[in-house]
């Protein structure tokens, strides 16, 4: 396909929210870059994952989650409805509150609409996937023939030369499900590839052949006897001379069920190669949307999603047949004896028979499954929303099929894990798509045990940018059902990452998603730059990771350089753009300055640069340079202490989270897992530093003196407050907050800084206690989910077990698992520039 109309093809395809987006993208391209940077557009602001957990799903706890969003910088959830738990596949946990709320019935249906009108009434954009589960497409209403078909066959050796009456048996097929994961067996209360009634009791001919019964046989001699079959498999035929193999092929339901779905909400994957199994879907999704939202379509309800394919790989659709010989000039019969092993004609031919079965399976993914999703969202007025990878297709084909493309990326061992997603920007670029979306963060339980922070996230988030995603969508946020004294609450089973309103972090988290606004706008203005050889280098002293993206326009050079290493470090980096004064734009702190020092030589510019762990910077060219070396200046300051704040706190922990009542009294800072009160040693959530303090003040107020408070080390996230001034949050290195002129005084500072770490230390805590909750291990050893809601929950009793305060659906904890270094470690300094 051309890809010159690409663009314009998108945007026909897109709803009344997408065709917003994009006119907001259009301002964003026109408009000045530091009005974006300091005012983020509604286009810049991330989404999330929604995640709803079976049956656990309530009105208030729709608004509370909405609301929560929309404060935190949010302006996007798409939905799943999952199983109670995923451990990763489909479980129970019994006992619910509202056993009656099933995937897509009409209590369910009562709660999206309930979430759409909220959605409108917070201007939000609100959608969801496009059947129960995350994978792939179909339901309860996808019956055998519509579903996802596998080739079959039997066999049966003859000696010709004589008339034939044989019974031809039906090919025997494993009753269990063809698919690539096991699901929760509502029967056994098993995982397991469950036996499938489709397949027991769905099957259809395609064809009789007979054959020579060894060696490589030509096309001539594979004879189709199909005629002389009863439709009871008695054959009878006068077969020629020789030994013959007589092959019965049919197909059958491959049994694949979408998951991890409720299982009352389980159904089989329609069949994605024919145009009315994926038509019939797409009429009962759009059907079911109209009829419970059809007044909030393109206001409270805009996108259907479709998740990265994972249902497996069909071999048969009832149209195969017609469909092979259309695209590839010939009649697959005489070929299938290929799928039991012979070999037809030749090597050579066999080979290029596979190849044309496998490239006839891509082009009825994309002029069937991706171009009938297409056209039915279209006309419905709403976005196809698709990761569009991991299946039997050709990705830059389908591409322009899909109205909001999103890639993938995880956080394995802390880095940024990338799923497909150089190949999926590589085809948006190609396209023409400016914005570039991701399920981001998406975390495995060994590295998402409650221990995320957005500190921990931000150089998974900087690699992602740079390697060309500009909007991102957290994987995952949980619908909170219960009240906020049940923490942390659901989850998504052993998934993360833990980005919920119920985190210890939530609210001084703001700060981050106000990072990723800035850097999203800027990502998002002028256009990608052109790749040219040597338009970054990075010579570095230090163990740093710098990678980097270039955006341009009117005239405008924009640099986004980020250290993605946890190490801090210097770093010479060079940029194809001559003439134009650098200038360092923190996205951080939101501050622009130019930056004095730097070389502009042969064509390029280069920059002295400071790093601390994990920063990163946009480093802008937009004015004319007076002078093109600058001696002696400096970029980054030489820091002098000026006092260190040394002495007792008073620290005031939560006793709602197990923290001592009073004011706790600290000589010295220390890591709160060093303490020996146990309300100390495993607390989780946020506690207050106070300290008053005098400092010698001369010469520090002055306009042109920059005077910072330095918090050392600091787990995980801090809000500061200076003689009643709010100074921000500071959640990533370095951890530094800059003084305003004339706020210290000689005498009586007074220093407020509010210490959040995370949910694992209270958790394991807890696990010091008796137990009152039932759990059942993961199948996979890393976790136990909730084996029922206790009756003390349910009851609204005190819990029986009085030194436990947490509330969860999935424990990775034991007594012994190690804690996480919390709290305010210091040293606490007073530091003037120099």
């Amino acid at each position: 396909m051309k890809y010159r109309g690409m663009l314009v093809l998108l945007l026909t395809m897109l709803s009344a929210w997408s065709t917003d987006i994009f006119s907001q993208v259009a301002h964003v391209n026109n408009s000045d870059p530091a009005s974006l940077f300091m005012s983020p557009p509604e286009s810049a602001k991330p989404g999330v994952l929604w995640m709803w957990m079976g049956s656990n799903i309530s009105q208030a706890g729709i608004t509370r989650d909405l609301e929560a969003l929309k404060k935190e910088g949010f302006n996007r959830t798409t939905m799943f409805s999952l199983a109670d738990a995923t451990t990763p596949w489909s479980d129970v946990i019994g006992k619910s509150p509202t056993p009656d709320i099933i995937s897509w019935t009409e209590p369910w249906w009562k709660l999206v609409r309930f979430a759409a009108e909220e959605s409108k009434r917070l201007g939000m954009d609100f959608g969801m996937f496009n059947c129960p589960g995350y994978e792939s497409s179909g339901g309860p209403w996808i019956t055998p023939e519509l579903s996802m078909q596998e080739l079959c066959w039997s066999s049966k050796n003859i000696t010709g030369n004589m008339h034939i009456s044989v019974s031809l048996e039906k090919p025997k097929i494993d009753p269990h499900a063809n698919m690539l994961f096991p699901v929760y067996d509502i029967k056994t209360g098993l995982f397991d590839k469950i036996e499938v009634e489709a397949r027991k009791t769905y099957y259809r001919d395609i064809v009789v052949l007979a054959l020579p019964a060894t060696g490589i046989v030509p096309k001539e001699k594979v004879l189709d006897i199909s005629k002389y079959m009863r439709p009871d498999g008695q054959l009878d035929w006068d077969a020629p001379a020789g030994d013959w193999v007589i092959y019965r092929f049919g197909h059958t339901s491959m049994g694949a069920l979408i998951q991890p779905a409720q299982p009352q909400a389980i159904g089989l994957e329609c069949d994605k190669m024919s145009e009315t199994a994926v038509a019939f879907h797409m009429d009962h999704v759009i059907g079911e949307i109209r009829k419970h939202l059809g007044d909030l379509i393109g206001t409270g309800f805009t996108h259907v999603h479709f998740d990265s394919y994972e249902a497996g790989d069909p071999t048969w659709t009832p149209k195969m047949r017609e469909e092979f010989r259309s695209r590839r000039g010939y009649d697959l019969i005489p070929y299938l004896p290929g799928f039991a092993g012979r070999i037809i004609d030749s090597h050579k031919d066999s080979a290029k028979f596979s190849y044309d079965f496998e490239a006839t399976v891509r082009d009825l993914y994309r002029d069937i499954y991706f171009t009938t999703i297409s056209n039915k969202l279209k006309a419905a007025h709403l976005t196809f929303l698709c990761e569009p990878y991991g299946g039997p297709w050709r990705q830059e084909e389908i591409m322009p099929l899909v109205g909001d493309v999103m890639a993938e990326f995880w956080t394995d061992k802390g880095v940024y894990t990338p799923y497909e997603l150089e190949p999926t920007v590589k085809a948006l670029r190609k396209s023409g798509q400016n914005i570039i979306e991701a399920e981001a963060f998406t975390g495995q339980p060994e590295y998402s045990e409650w221990i995320e922070t957005p500190g921990y996230l931000k150089p998974i988030g900087d690699a992602a940018f740079c390697a060309g995603v500009n909007r991102i969508v957290i994987h995952r946020f949980v619908e909170q059902a219960f009240g906020d004294n049940y923490k942390p609450g659901i989850t998504m089973g052993r998934w993360g990452t833990h980005f919920d309103r119920t985190q210890t972090w939530w609210k001084p988290g703001k700060a981050a998603v106000k990072y990723w606004q800035r850097c999203q706008a800027l990502l998002q203005w002028g256009l990608i730059a052109s790749p040219t050889e040597n338009d970054f280098a990075a010579v570095t002293e230090d163990s740093l990771q710098i990678k980097s993206i270039h955006r341009q326009g009117n005239n405008i050079d924009i640099y986004f350089v980020a250290n993605v290493a946890r190490e801090q470090g210097k770093a010479i980096c060079s940029f194809k753009v001559t003439g134009m004064q650098p200038e360092l734009w923190d996205p951080v702190t939101a501050s622009m300055r130019d930056l004095p020092a730097f070389e502009d030589q042969n064509g390029v510019t280069s920059i002295p640069i400071q790093f601390d762990k994990a920063q990163s910077f946009f480093i802008v060219f937009r004015h004319k340079a007076n002078n093109r070396a600058s001696g002696n200046a400096k970029n980054f300051s030489v820091w002098k202490e000026i006092a260190t704040l040394k002495g007792a706190w008073q620290v005031q922990f939560d006793s709602l989270w197990g923290g001592p009542a009073k004011p706790v009294r600290m000589d010295t800072l220390q890591d709160w897992i060093l303490n020996d009160r146990p309300g100390i040693k495993y607390f989780s959530g946020t506690a207050v530093y106070r300290k008053t303090f005098n400092v010698a003040t001369r010469n520090l107020n002055a306009k042109k003196t920059a005077v910072f408070l330095d918090l050392g080390m600091v787990k995980d996230i801090v809000h500061v407050t200076l003689n009643n001034k709010d100074l921000g949050v500071i959640w990533t290195a370095p951890w530094k907050v800059q003084i305003p002129a004339g706020l210290l005084k000689a005498e009586h500072n007074h220093l407020v800084l509010e210490v959040s770490n995370v949910w694992a230390n209270r958790l394991i805590g807890d696990e010091q206690e008796p137990a009152d909750c039932s759990w059942l291990p993961g199948p996979l050893g890393d976790g136990r989910y909730l084996k029922e809601f206790p009756d003390w929950f349910l009851n609204k009793h005190p819990r029986p077990s009085r030194g436990r305060y947490c509330f969860t659906t999935w424990n990775y904890f034991t007594k012994n698992s190690p804690l996480s270094s919390s709290g305010l470690m210091g040293p606490v300094r007073i530091l003037k520039s120099e």
